[in-house]
């Protein structure tokens, strides 16, 4: 994958994203980042459990300055992350969840993580 980081890097993938947060309709958004990395295929499901978990943390907590999707992509075992936080740094890195589902991240990995600060175009009920 292009820009693909070894998993050392990956606790510092969703701290800030970009020097300059994304602008969209002229309203500041905070920093956003895509994430992007393939699972071998029989621990796909585990890394969807997972991922789950963090959301349902999320959605217990509701912490402030976070917008977060995960999707599964039709191949069944690359997973895409979107987030964008207000912050410095994003509140996931402190949830309990999203450190369990780091812990073995590069054991699930086929290859690296691909990460790109990205900039909002346009959205229609997206968030």
């Amino acid at each position: 994958m292009a820009g693909a980081m070894s998993f050392p890097d990956f606790p510092d993938l969703y701290r800030q994203a970009a020097d300059v947060p994304p602008r969209y309709g002229g309203k500041q958004m905070g920093s956003m980042v895509v994430i992007r990395y393939e699972t071998r295929a029989e621990v796909a499901d585990e890394n969807e459990r997972l991922v789950r978990q963090v959301f349902a943390q999320l959605d217990e907590g509701r912490p402030e300055g976070l917008r977060y999707a995960t999707f599964r992509l039709a191949d069944g075992v690359t997973f895409m992350h979107l987030a964008v936080s207000e912050g410095e740094t994003s509140p996931l890195v402190d949830l309990p969840a999203f450190k369990e589902f780091q812990e073995a991240l590069g054991e699930r990995l086929v290859d690296g993580v691909d990460r790109s600060a990205a900039t909002l175009v346009g959205s229609y009920r997206f968030a």
